[in-house]
């Protein structure tokens, strides 16, 4: 790309927060291109769990992930942005002008300001540490649910004790034969109204218990040996499909030598969810401050601040502080 085709944002990342970024981005009169490494937008919710329902967007009660997904990015496409898809950005360097060179694999973009959107960058799933646990990934083991209806009337055991897992037990309970869930801790870390919900349902819960022996076929679980934390109880559980929810191990990549301060393997932001370097933004999952709490809806917020100084930024005239309401007018 020629450094004519100069942008005012470029967003990198193209999950839930990218997708409203460059919606906001876009009402702020802004040229925005989005860059990211899927080959899909919607980032984990689209890639990971799209049949999981959303609880924390404002006016939705709940939605499922991939309804959120489309209706982001039909609002996201009204002013028409440059989505850039199964590229991921090597390096920036910033330019003697203050404008920003962006280089991927295959291309390099210009930008004069930047805002990584990039969820909890590169993922994988914590691997449930159990002998023969590798050999059933390919079979009824799985760390992702893609299709609930993958597993109507069929014995799910699910393990974990995050939201996750509290959420798929939920989902899975009406559609399912049986669903039971372990964790090694006798308290959940999920929301207090979906634990209500959970100690209200069919679930059968055992606490403290963790997965302990797989037993089966060369390709399918057929039990699974639960084993009391720091006790002596066993419990030989008939299952056909084993679901592990124990989080991700998450890595920012390259991004870590561009020269912005990270803090826990997230960015480090301001206020004005600015980095250390100016002009470089970040939004949603992959930044970090102190007291903030990890939702959708906080990155919603993030976006639009990171949005309206960056735009100042490129246009000092600009006002900061814009209604909703006076944007179209």
């Amino acid at each position: 790309m020629s450094k004519e085709e100069l942008r005012d944002i470029t967003i990198i990342g193209a999950g839930p927060v990218g997708l409203f970024t460059a919606f906001y981005a876009g009402m702020r009169n802004a040229s925005v291109q989005i860059i990211d490494s899927m080959p899909e937008v919607g980032g984990q919710l689209a890639a990971l769990y799209p049949d999981k329902y959303i609880y924390d967007v404002a006016g939705f009660p709940n939605i499922k992930a991939k309804d959120l997904v489309d209706q982001l990015d039909k609002q996201a496409r009204t002013f028409s942005p440059a989505i850039h898809l199964n590229e991921s950005v090597q390096d920036v360097i910033q330019l003697e002008d203050g404008t920003f060179e962006l280089v991927t694999a295959t291309n390099t973009y210009y930008s004069r300001s930047i805002i990584v959107t990039a969820g909890a960058g590169a993922f994988q799933p914590r691997k449930l540490k159990v002998d023969r646990a590798e050999e059933y990934e390919n079979g009824n083991l799985h760390y992702f649910v893609k299709e609930l209806e993958n597993f109507r009337d069929r014995r799910v055991l699910i393990c974990g004790g995050g939201d996750s897992a509290v959420d798929w037990s939920l989902a899975l309970e009406p559609i399912a034969e049986h669903v039971t869930l372990i964790h090694r801790r006798n308290k959940f870390r999920a929301h207090e109204h979906s634990i209500s919900l959970l100690e209200n349902s069919s679930v059968d819960i055992k606490t403290p218990y963790e997965a302990s022996k797989l037993i089966g076929s060369d390709e399918t679980i057929e039990q699974v040996l639960i084993q009391e934390v720091k006790g002596e109880q066993t419990h030989l559980l008939d299952v056909d499909d084993l679901i592990v929810n124990y989080g991700f191990v998450t890595s920012l990549g390259p991004l870590k030598t561009w020269g912005i301060e990270t803090s826990k393997n997230a960015i480090y932001v301001n206020q004005k969810m600015e980095t250390n370097i100016p002009g470089i933004f970040a939004a949603g999952d992959v930044c970090t401050y102190d007291g903030k709490p990890r939702l959708i809806a906080t990155g919603f917020g993030e976006a639009t601040i990171a949005v309206n100084h960056a735009k100042t930024l490129i246009d000092p005239k600009a006002k900061l502080h814009v209604h909703s309401t006076h944007l179209f007018a």
